[in-house]
């Protein structure tokens, strides 16, 4: 039985044990939020585990939680989502800008590159790095008018197309067509790109036609002229038969009379070749040795001029090359022209020397190169030396026809002829002549 003064102490106890109970129910429930909570900072989103019987404010405070966590995971879930498809386009420009044929640059207000493609890398011998932050005008070497078009059209926003310029870049002088773009029409934004399309071949080839009637009235023009002298020659070489008659074997003007004959029939031959190109008569199926050719030139003619200018011509033939395509006294135009402008070239020069190369390379083509250690060609020039009567000789030393004429020649018969750009040492040029399939001349 209670006594009045143990019923108070039995109340207190009571409450106490309560209180007790309900702390330790708290404290288990708090203790599982925090493990949740600590979970989520290691980015596991997971939901707290609701008692079975909670008071109503741990019930409403892990609701709370547990809808927190839902709702972050949708998000983070559509995040997600949004990253991978950023990723994905990121990934698809990469390719496309990568996978243009043509350099592109973007700049920024104050006229720095901020993306450049691969081909920007490659036309300009540096790394992304480099490129990103550089000024256009030190990247690009653009001359005095491009420079003043490209200023204007920042100045003015005035869009850019289809402008051809010319630029020296890693492969030598080239020819590219510049294309600029604005972001944005307002006037105090400078941000653009630029594309440049390299249109070198192109604009060789607009060149080439341009010149086709100027070769066409060449052509004529030889024609007309190797008709004419096809009968004077005729008469110097009956009259040097007649001397010979007259002149005993033994006698010195014999051997001279010998070397003007032989010379004759050289000028009727490229006369005859000359009459050939002009009426662009049919291939005659001839060919040619090539190391032969070269050494009657080199013996026959041109030493004879080389020695009268202390040149030293070197020959590196390689041995046992296979037939050419050409009929050798084309091709002996060819290469005559090609040592006379390097002996024309050479003046002046100490301690000249021509060196004439011969070999293959590969199963299509014999190739020989003439060079020799002048000044070379200047840059600014370098795309007109094969247009019909372009010529950097003073009046009277020369015509402008010996290259064009040399590469109408070889064109005609699949060969080639060009200007090593990457020769420094003077001026070297390639001539790339078709080998003779001998297995379809057999059939």
């Amino acid at each position: 039985m209670l006594t009045v003064t143990q019923f108070p102490l039995l109340l207190v106890t009571i409450f106490v044990l309560l209180l007790i109970v309900i702390i330790l129910f708290y404290r288990q429930s708090l203790k599982r939020l925090r493990k949740r909570i600590l979970d989520a900072r290691e980015g596991m989103l997971l939901p707290v585990e609701m008692p079975a019987s909670s008071p109503p404010f741990v019930r409403g405070l892990l609701n709370d939680y547990n809808t927190t966590i839902v709702t972050l995971s949708t998000i983070f879930k559509t995040v997600e989502e949004c990253q991978s498809r950023v990723l994905n386009e990121r990934n698809r420009i990469n390719a496309i800008l990568h996978s243009m044929p043509g350099v592109l640059l973007t700049v920024s207000n104050d006229l720095t590159i901020n993306v450049a493609n691969r081909l920007a890398e490659e036309t300009f011998a540096t790394d992304n790095e480099s490129l990103i932050g550089t000024n256009l005008f030190d990247l690009v070497r653009f001359n005095e008018i491009d420079r003043n078009i490209l200023r204007d059209s920042f100045l003015y926003k005035k869009p850019i197309r289809n402008l051809e310029i010319s630029l020296d870049v890693k492969s030598g002088r080239r020819w590219f067509s510049l294309n600029v773009a604005f972001f944005s029409e307002r006037e105090e934004e400078m941000e653009a790109i630029l594309t440049l399309l390299d249109i070198s071949e192109n604009k060789e080839l607009q060149e080439t036609m341009g010149s086709r009637e100027k070769l066409v009235a060449m052509g004529q023009l030889a024609a007309g002229v190797a008709h004419e002298l096809n009968t004077p020659l005729g008469n110097i070489l009956g009259y040097i038969q007649l001397i010979k008659n007259e002149i005993s074997q033994q006698a010195t003007s014999y051997e001279y009379a010998t070397i003007v004959e032989e010379e004759t029939r050289r000028c009727s031959k490229i006369i005859h070749d000359l009459l050939s190109f002009a009426n662009q008569e049919k291939c005659s199926g001839e060919t040619c040795e090539v190391n032969q050719l070269l050494t009657n030139i080199t013996d026959t003619f041109l030493n004879c001029r080389t020695r009268r200018y202390g040149i030293d011509i070197s020959m590196e033939l390689e041995a046992e090359l296979p037939p050419v395509e050409g009929e050798c006294g084309q091709l002996e135009i060819v290469f005559t022209n090609l040592v006379i402008n390097s002996i024309q070239a050479l003046d002046g020069v100490a301690s000249p020397i021509i060196a004439i190369r011969s070999f293959q390379q590969g199963n299509d083509y014999v190739y020989v190169s003439v060079e020799d250690n002048g000044p070379g060609i200047p840059l600014d020039i370098r795309q007109n030396i094969f247009n019909p009567f372009f010529t950097t000789k003073e009046v009277g030393s020369g015509s402008g026809l010996g290259l064009p004429i040399s590469q109408a020649l070889l064109a005609k018969r699949g060969a080639f002829i060009k200007y090593d750009t990457e020769y420094t040492d003077g001026a070297r040029f390639i001539v790339g002549l078709p080998l003779v399939d001998l297995r379809r001349n057999v059939a």
